[in-house]
């Protein structure tokens, strides 16, 4: 794979920070190593049961190809099988199937039945599992995990570009065909100025940013790990509305502050910080309700960064009781520009009916990018009678503001970036052929982090991986490095997927694929998707 700015260095200083400066700054490096899951007995879609009748020969040992099986150097039994790496049936067509070979009949394949337990139909089992590989391996996962789509029947699951849909194979062919060259190169590449108003030009190198997740929902340790990988793949991460802990200083050129209704945490100083400020006037888990952080995580450190009392829920307001107009809407977007001269401003909205309208309201108010949030976005925390159940989905929100915006010949001077419920780096070219010029994604980063979509993010305590907690024993549980590399892994999985779709698409660009709903399909009826 071509890399670009594989050694991309920090742009601040990290060493007039002292706290920060024990920090291993080797982490940016763009480079993919293994991480295995931080747990003893990682879960896996298989289950390899080994007898008393094992004579520890060790053949297992030798003929498995995906390091299932281990003799522990210096003991003459095996050890457990790593049944997490096994690929099941698809492997008894080879010669290397350890059941077959096993001279005792020692060894017993079947499902495992902690992997039926995991997910839901849109975050399947298999999408789970093929998550934590691409986190652990940074690679495409093998054929026997779904890590497309998920199984709901619905939405994103439901789309499929041409060529995979086999009676449409020949037709996606003869598309690609048309543009294709014996060209190696793909750029996944992104520019987020398109206003020529005067300010920097953003480059991105994938055409995906982490989203808003405050101090307080998350641990400090996940935002860390979220900003070293997005330093790593120069993209950004986002602080979310719950103000800019000082331990991301280094990473300001790579960080989103977010400015919300509640304006926890928001000073003139760490507006000035970034290179993108965001003004968030809704999410689409959650529209019209604003967001919420119960009292067991306000914790002193994070009542303080939020100037809040500890214990005490907070709710942020709906809307900004001083926008009611475009014109005070532009107001706001004037105030950041005047705060930070340098920075980049994005308007993050939910989905309404009118959200056409909305975004074409914020590219005249003066905003440089329009974050559309669908309606499957947002953590275990939304309340319930919201989640999927208000917004639009934002499969229908981003051709609805692409066309609008075309219409109104102002679509070349705007970016485009849609979240909510995109899960896959297939659900994210999708997006970009429905009209998006990029995406930015959340629970798929914290499943890479090892999520197992248990719903307790309320919760100080509830997470019992440390991920969402603001407990201080839990959020020992993830170590900074590990979680910073399984994001890196992430990242690299997926942006092999987007070259390779690119190519049998037979385009250079990832900005060929913007618009292009000619490339995509969708099952009707009652086709299994």
């Amino acid at each position: 794979m071509k890399t670009m700015n594989a050694n991309l260095p920090i742009r601040r200083d990290v060493e007039q920070y002292p706290s920060c400066s024990d920090w291993p700054q080797e982490i940016v490096k763009r480079e993919v190593q293994p991480v295995p899951d931080r747990y003893r007995n990682a879960i896996g879609k298989y289950k390899v049961d080994r007898s008393a009748s094992c004579v520890a020969c060790g053949r297992c040992a030798d003929i498995c190809r995906h390091g299932v099986h281990k003799r522990p150097e210096g003991y003459a039994f095996m050890d457990r099988p790593r049944d997490y790496r096994c690929i099941g049936p698809a492997c008894s067509e080879t010669e290397n199937y350890c059941v077959r070979r096993c001279p005792q009949n020692a060894l017993v394949l079947r499902m495992n039945p902690n992997a039926k337990c995991l997910g839901d139909p849109r975050w399947s089992s298999d999408l789970i599992l093929s998550t934590w590989y691409e986190a652990e391996t940074g690679h495409i996962p093998p054929p026997h995990l779904e890590y497309r789509h998920g199984v709901s029947g619905g939405g994103m699951d439901r789309i499929r570009f041409l060529f995979e849909i086999p009676e449409l194979h020949s037709q996606a062919r003869i598309l690609a065909a048309e543009k294709r060259d014996s060209s190696p190169d793909v750029d996944t590449g992104l520019d987020l100025n398109h206003r020529d108003d005067g300010r920097p030009q953003v480059h991105i190198d994938i055409p995906v940013y982490g989203g808003g997740m405050s101090f307080g929902s998350v641990s400090i340790h996940t935002i860390l790990a979220k900003a070293r990988a997005a330093a790593a793949w120069n993209t950004f991460s986002c602080t979310g509305e719950g103000g800019y802990p000082d331990r991301l200083r280094p990473y300001d050129d790579h960080m989103i502050t977010q400015v919300a209704t509640g304006l926890f945490g928001v000073r003139e100083e760490t507006i000035r910080r970034v290179r993108i400020v965001e003004l968030k006037y809704a999410q689409g888990a959650k529209p019209g309700l604003g967001g919420h952080l119960l009292g067991d995580k306000n914790t002193p450190a994070v009542a303080r960064m939020r100037g809040a009392v500890p214990g005490n829920a907070l709710f942020s307001p709906f809307p900004f009781h001083s926008v009611y107009s475009v014109e005070d809407h532009k107001k706001h977007l004037d105030w950041i520009k005047e705060v930070n001269p340098h920075c980049l401003v994005s308007v993050k909205v939910s989905t309404p009916t009118d959200v056409d309208m909305v975004a074409v309201g914020s590219y005249y108010a003066g905003a440089h990018i329009i974050h559309l949030d669908g309606s499957y976005g947002g953590t275990g925390a939304a309340p319930d009678i919201a989640k999927k159940n208000i917004a639009m989905p934002i499969e229908y929100a981003i051709p609805k503001v692409h066309k609008f915006l075309s219409a109104e010949g102002i679509r070349e001077k705007i970016t485009l970036i849609a979240s909510g419920g995109l899960r896959t780096a297939h659900d994210a070219l999708k997006a970009i052929a429905l009209g998006a010029d990029g995406v930015v994604i959340g629970t798929a980063e914290l499943v890479a982090l090892g999520c197992v979509r248990c719903a307790c993010c309320e919760s100080g305590r509830g997470c019992p991986r440390g991920i969402a907690s603001t407990d201080a024993e839990l959020i020992t549980l993830m170590n900074q490095d590990w979680a910073a590399q399984r994001l890196m892994n992430l990242q690299n999985a997926w942006h092999e997927q987007m070259v390779g779709v690119l190519r049998q698409l037979g385009m250079h660009s990832i900005r060929e694929l913007r618009g292009r709903t000619d490339v995509l399909g969708y099952l009707s009826g009652n086709r299994e998707p």
